[in-house]
């Protein structure tokens, strides 16, 4: 990756989710625009807080898409992430926006 890209995998679908009432919300209900976690698989040299491996929150409408030996990935830049859920103590609590 090159300057303040990031290459991206998307995190697979769960499928249906419950809300915090218990009601079950099937797969194919349409929702307003939703954020997706995705696993960050490179980062370009002028990145400065994702690092590879990193899991970070990010708007997928809004970013170009590659396909990468048969398998779909987003590249974006640094500022387009929202969230970023770490392993890395350093922040404390492992998951900073």
């Amino acid at each position: 990756m090159l300057q303040d890209r990031v290459l991206v995998r998307l995190s697979p679908e769960e499928g249906e989710r419950r809300s915090s009432g218990g009601i079950v919300i099937p797969a194919t209900a349409q929702v307003a625009r939703r954020l997706a976690w995705g696993d960050v698989l490179g980062v370009g040299n002028s990145v400065r807080n994702v690092k590879q491996g990193d899991r970070v929150l990010f708007n997928p409408e809004d970013q170009f898409e590659v396909e990468i030996q048969g398998e779909g990935h987003l590249v974006m830049r640094e500022r387009d992430i929202h969230a970023v859920a770490t392993e890395r103590t350093e922040h404390g609590t492992g998951l900073y926006l």
